[in-house]
């Protein structure tokens, strides 16, 4: 948490208020169209609000935002749009089935209490609502994948290569240049039996082409275009 606290500028800046294509072209869109309709939503680890800010824009008439974080709350309090508090997606602060919808993106491949987070969820949602689950792609993004120019073969190949996908590993990555973050990989399978356990079964499943403002920035991902770096589940609340 203390890495979060420290680089939450790094977040801000970087992927707020129309500054990173991924999220103006494919994650904001996406979850505007999921959350459409919705009456209470939560967003869990909100950060600055962005998405929160979309949904009440949208015209959802209740929509609160959580994150762990103190510089990112502080943030999402002063651009608005939404009801703001500091609390964690282990332990969130509302009463049962508060929630009609419950969105949480980029946001679980960082949270240790994984199992505690998906119950904490499933609680607050009511029974039919749904829960918007956006992460980082697992299989494609497991620590140690990327993609390949091999010279040594005759000929030459490309190829994505695959990370130790079925290990549960947290690790520190340097995003940039004295930027630090936690991540943890999850195979898909303890994201969805952890969904399933807590009542929360799958509805439908994304696994969208990286968007072209994103490839137009990232020269080094053009030839792996065809891979996806997100991954959204709907869950349903079992009735």
């Amino acid at each position: 948490m203390d890495l979060w606290e420290s680089h939450a500028d790094w977040w801000i800046e970087g992927f707020t208020e129309g500054a990173d294509a991924e999220y103006e072209e494919q994650i904001l869109p996406l979850a505007a169209a999921e959350l459409a309709g919705a009456r209470r939503v939560l967003d869990v680890g909100c950060g600055d609000g962005q998405v929160s800010r979309l949904v009440s824009t949208g015209g959802c008439p209740l929509v609160v935002g959580v994150d762990p974080t103190w510089n990112q709350i502080r943030v999402a309090a002063q651009r608005g749009g939404a009801a703001f508090a500091r609390a964690g997606a282990a332990s969130l602060p509302f009463a049962a089935a508060s929630f009609d919808a419950v969105v949480a993106c980029l946001v679980f491949e960082h949270i240790r209490e994984v199992d505690a987070a998906i119950a904490e969820v499933a609680r607050v949602l009511q029974p039919g609502g749904r829960f918007c689950f956006f992460l980082n792609h697992p299989l494609l993004q497991t620590p140690n994948s990327g993609w390949i120019d091999d010279q040594v073969l005759d000929p030459p190949e490309q190829y994505w290569r695959i990370g130790p996908y079925l290990v549960e590993d947290e690790t520190i990555e340097e995003v940039e240049k004295g930027v630090f973050i936690p991540f943890i990989h999850r195979p898909l399978s303890r994201y969805l039996n952890a969904l399933a356990a807590n009542g929360l079964y799958l509805d439908r499943m994304e696994e969208p082409a990286p968007p072209p403002g994103f490839l137009a920035r990232a020269e080094e991902y053009a030839a792996a275009a065809t891979i996806p770096r997100l991954l959204y589940l709907r869950t349903v609340k079992r009735p």
